[in-house]
């Protein structure tokens, strides 16, 4: 089996070399091959991905080292073929692993020796798991709208700026972004599931709200935790909608929407949560949506996404 370590230079882990240098140990004392490609520039990672798909199926497994940038690439490079990905979260953030490995104290030492590739026996589960597609792009983890594309922006750029932050900069970047008035505008008509599984449409156009997340998996921003209960081969995506309020009715709201327990049963007035299969969303004046795919910002104005079941192949420790 080929296993294709894709590389973030940049991401997280100052130990990164040390890790490196037992895992190539451990390598020469087994059957595998072991290869390393570092990425130089956005979008090396999904090609990369995508390459060795084409070439090797399911003979191969891409190891993805960096943060939920990297994930969301090579989800994107493996969507929809045999090759499943390993996550070795080295990045800042890491919240797809959070959910992949059931906690938000992440240890990369534990998660890569249970793995095996520190020595012994490489073990691992594939499970498919189901990815986000929107205009054509594949989302892993969560895309959202409103304050918390703010909060991300503003946190990326200060961990580029203070490192040493890491993801304590997402919760310092509420401060600033709070400071602005909580209304803003969106339109989306979106296809929800009851609890007996019975589809229904929800509409609204120039919504006030403050956010509106969409959920493959729980965490984002360092942290927060919309979907506690998500499933990641459900069918379904986990939404919470926040509407447009005061800074003094958000103020007691952040640390528990933070630990996944802001919600419609502890705020029936500002919050609306369900699951949903599809929809679209837009700004009624075509300026661009304030949006974000799994921290990456994007700039559309017009969006129609969809749930694809088990689209993609991701390694679970046994």
């Amino acid at each position: 089996m080929k296993f294709v370590f894709i590389v973030n230079p940049i991401a997280g882990n100052e130990d990164k070399a040390l890790i490196f240098k037992r895992i190539k140990n451990a390598f020469r004392h087994n059957d595998h091959e072991m290869i390393i490609e570092e990425t130089q520039a956005q979008g090396d990672a999904q090609n990369i991905a995508s390459q060795y798909a084409a070439e090797f199926g399911k003979d191969c497994v891409v190891v993805a080292c960096g943060g939920d940038g990297t994930v969301h690439e090579v989800a994107n490079g493996l969507a929809h073929t045999e090759t499943p990905m390993m996550l070795l979260p080295f990045g800042t953030g890491n919240d797809f692993a959070k959910k992949v490995y059931g906690t938000k104290d992440i240890k990369l030492d534990d998660i890569i020796e249970k793995f095996g590739l520190f020595g012994g026996e490489i073990s691992y589960e594939v499970k498919p798991i189901d990815l986000i597609d929107y205009n054509g792009e594949k989302c892993i983890n969560v895309m959202s709208f409103g304050l918390d594309t703010i909060v991300e922006t503003i946190g990326r750029k200060m961990v580029a700026k203070v490192p040493f932050l890491g993801q304590k900069a997402y919760t310092v970047a509420i401060v600033p972004a709070i400071m602005k008035p909580l209304h803003y505008k969106i339109s989306f008509d979106v296809v929800c599931v009851d609890e007996n599984g019975n589809e229904y449409t929800m509409a609204e156009n120039n919504k006030d709200y403050v956010l509106f997340a969409i959920c493959n998996a729980s965490y984002y921003g360092g942290g927060f935790c919309p979907a506690p209960d998500s499933v990641l081969d459900d069918g379904l995506l986990d939404f919470a909608l926040v509407n447009g309020m005061a800074l003094h009715k958000a103020l007691p709201i952040i640390p528990k929407y933070s630990s996944g327990d802001a919600n419609e049963n502890t705020y029936p007035d500002l919050i609306k949560n369900g699951r949903l299969r599809r929809g679209r969303i837009w700004m009624e004046d075509g300026s661009k949506l304030l949006g974000n795919c799994d921290g990456e910002n994007f700039d559309y104005s017009d969006l129609t996404f969809t749930v694809e079941e088990k689209a993609m192949n991701l390694c679970f420790v046994k």
